[in-house]
């Protein structure tokens, strides 16, 4: 199922970012092999593999460079649009080698990914910035972007994650839940068995099997969906999350942006579906 298999890639990401971030880290400016290319806009520095130039060739591998940045700094303006996120420092990404970048990370997941945060946001290199990349380059920067606002702050997984899946989702002019999602979910909630607010809260998402994994990141989109659809629209949710990274607590962001406590809101979203 296409919406397990994504949730899981984005839990094994953040397993990599907790467990294996060092290695992230200290990667630097130079490639597994040694051989970065540093390029500069005016949000991002940007660390090419020149293997890439093997397969592209010099003007295939800055075009992609080229497009990769137009697009960062995009998703930057449009993060600015939606959430009132603008990261004052440049924030560091690394396009990797498609060959390099599975020799160096295949082992830290189950299938093949297309990028991850770990302290910088590190993707899968091609030729081209398709619609998927868009969607990755857009859930990190989300990411990025509370690690840069609050970098001692571990932010709960369905706050963290859903705002991420719910921002990449408007980059490519999904504005809700699909059908499908709300049914899913409807479905999950007529059985008793989505996950308590308690289960999502923890600061990874990355110790879920892949069928829990499919469900909890999908709940916690739908939560943030909620809370834009029904309880305020984006300026609640920027009150949201600014409240809660200004305080470093969930508690008093809600009473901020909803005047209500968590317990509530997830009472009210469990009810928007049709659980009692």
């Amino acid at each position: 199922m296409e919406i397990k298999a994504r949730a899981l890639l984005f839990a094994l990401i953040w397993m990599v970012a907790a467990l294996a971030g060092g290695a992230a880290f200290a990667i630097g400016d130079e490639g597994a092999d040694g051989r970065f290319e540093r390029r500069e806009s005016f949000h991002f520095t940007l660390y090419q593999d020149v293997d890439i130039d093997e397969y592209g060739g010099l003007r295939g591998s800055r075009a992609f460079e080229q497009q990769v940045l137009r697009e960062l700094e995009a998703a930057y303006d449009l993060l600015d649009k939606l959430l009132s996120l603008r990261p004052e420092k440049k924030l560091i990404v690394y396009v990797w080698d498609a060959t390099l970048f599975d020799a160096q990370f295949a082992g830290l997941f189950r299938f093949p990914a297309a990028g991850f945060y770990g302290g910088s946001i590190h993707i899968r290199g091609g030729q081209a910035v398709n619609s998927s990349l868009v969607r990755v380059l857009h859930h990190e920067l989300v990411h990025a972007a509370f690690d840069a606002e609050a970098p001692r702050l571990r932010l709960p997984a369905w706050m963290n994650e859903g705002i991420a899946e719910w921002f990449e989702a408007r980059a490519v002019g999904k504005r809700s839940l699909s059908g499908r999602e709300s049914a899913v979910l409807k479905e999950m909630a007529k059985r008793g068995a989505l996950f308590s607010i308690a289960d999502l809260s923890a600061p990874s998402l990355g110790g879920f099997g892949p069928e829990a994994a499919g469900l909890a990141y999908l709940q916690s989109y739908g939560m943030i969906d909620y809370l834009v659809q029904r309880r305020g629209g984006e300026d609640n949710l920027v009150k949201f999350w600014s409240g809660v990274l200004r305080s470093g607590s969930l508690g008093r962001g809600a009473k901020r942006a909803y005047r209500e406590d968590l317990a509530g809101l997830d009472e009210g979203f469990r009810q928007s579906l049709g659980a009692r």
